[in-house]
């Protein structure tokens, strides 16, 4: 089953990461066509509690390559949110996307049973690898990309649903 637990997370982490990334140039061009700075872009949200573009970009990112680690059993890497710019998310986007396809399918044997705790601000969370995958790891990835995607939309970037699910 561990090339179940790879394919159900790799092929579509690069496919919706790699859409967000092309989403990213458009949010760049939009930007430049109407000039306007991109910071306005980068630091708008939907509503005044919600995370910002930014944050909703990092945190995608994040969850593709923690579901990987800790799927395949590997160490979960460390991406600092320093990203103050378009191309430095497209930069975060591409190192996420490096280290989600640098873990070959071998390395999730077991992932179906193996137990993973996350930790959260309400204590930890406790999952076997199928729970982990289907319960949190793309829950929380569509999540924070249609949030990213919804943003961008929101302030006039002009995106479709074909953007957001890619060719």
């Amino acid at each position: 089953m561990q090339t179940l637990m790879h394919d159900m997370l790799v092929p579509g982490a690069n496919r919706f990461l790699g859409n967000l990334d092309k989403i990213l140039d458009k949010a760049a061009a939009f930007a430049q066509r109407k000039e306007i700075d991109p910071s306005v872009l980068l630091n708008a949200r939907l509503a005044p509690d919600m995370f910002a573009f930014t944050r909703q970009v990092q945190i995608a990112c994040d969850m593709a390559a923690r579901g990987v680690a800790r799927l395949s059993g590997t160490d979960v890497p460390s991406f600092p949110d320093t990203e103050t710019s378009l191309p430095e998310l497209k930069a975060r986007i591409a190192k996420a996307l490096a280290f989600v396809n640098s873990v070959p399918a071998a390395k999730y044997a077991g992932a179906e049973t193996r137990e993973i705790v996350v930790p959260s601000r309400r204590g930890e969370q406790k999952f076997d690898g199928v729970g982990y995958l289907r319960d949190f790891v793309l829950p929380n990835l569509h999540f924070h990309l249609t949030a990213a995607y919804a943003i961008l939309r929101h302030n006039g970037v002009e995106l479709g649903k074909g953007d957001y699910l890619g060719g």
